[in-house]
């Protein structure tokens, strides 16, 4: 059965934020993304696949479309077999407990989807988004999520108060803060970490009540600055070893 015109047009309408929140769906792309969704608690609203993967997927409700159909609507440079369009989960009341990553002004769809891989890694199960944060439906953060997107609770708030007003201790990634390898880590706590080009901005570093550094080992020392996505995971591996 091939895709309707509607149908088209609603896939490729859920590229732009205003329209996923308007129809609070989102798509999910590839065979192992769209496996990891379909096993979680989020609702699948549609799934259209080429014929070769329709064995894998013969559980759920599926329309078989062709590879020129899926080329039209997929936002991947090369179609992956799949692709599947999901319900957006009502947001949840933040818990404020355990190790929590905050997040100020991320811009970049694959660093989050990156982070929040490493918040299911690491076991930090609270993700705190900035409203002006890239929004972790974006077709490329969910892609780059490979799954995880369903095991970390994700919070769009104003991540001032949001600070504030927490009784937990809030660490935020700072090239001048404390060393993280000499440095003894809580079991729960805040971490923040800043755009990509402008760091932690002034309002929110003034939120924190420690400010950790990675340091250089370089010869040089000429590095200005690690990959966010990159000091996450460094940051978070030395809470869980502390």
């Amino acid at each position: 059965m091939s895709l309707s015109k509607n149908q088209i047009k609603l896939i490729q309408s859920l590229r732009q934020k205003k329209q996923r929140t308007k129809q609070q769906l989102f798509v999910a792309e590839g065979v192992k993304v769209v496996k990891e969704l379909l096993n979680s608690t989020f609702t699948l609203e549609a799934l259209f696949m080429t014929e070769e993967v329709q064995n894998e997927f013969a559980r759920w409700p599926f329309q078989i479309i062709s590879s020129l159909e899926l080329k039209k609507v997929s936002s991947l440079k090369t179609p992956n077999a799949v692709l599947a369009l999901f319900r957006i989960p009502e947001q949840q009341a933040i818990k404020t407990e355990g190790l929590i990553v905050a997040l100020d002004a991320l811009n970049d769809p694959g660093n989050l989807g990156t982070i929040i891989r490493l918040c299911d890694w690491f076991g930090a199960e609270q993700l705190v988004c900035s409203i002006n944060t890239v929004d972790c439906f974006n077709e490329k953060v969910v892609q780059a999520t490979m799954g995880s997107l369903s095991r970390v609770q994700i919070h769009y708030v104003d991540l001032e108060p949001f600070l504030k007003g927490t009784k937990l201790p809030v660490y935020c990634a700072d090239m001048v803060g404390e060393n993280v390898y000499t440095s003894t880590l809580p079991e729960a706590g805040v971490l923040v970490m800043g755009n990509e080009a402008n760091g932690v901005s002034e309002k929110i570093r003034n939120s924190c009540t420690h400010q950790l550094s990675i340091p250089r080992f370089g010869n040089s020392q000429e590095t200005e600055s690690l990959n966010v996505a990159t000091a996450t995971a460094i940051l978070l591996s030395e809470f869980r070893r502390s």
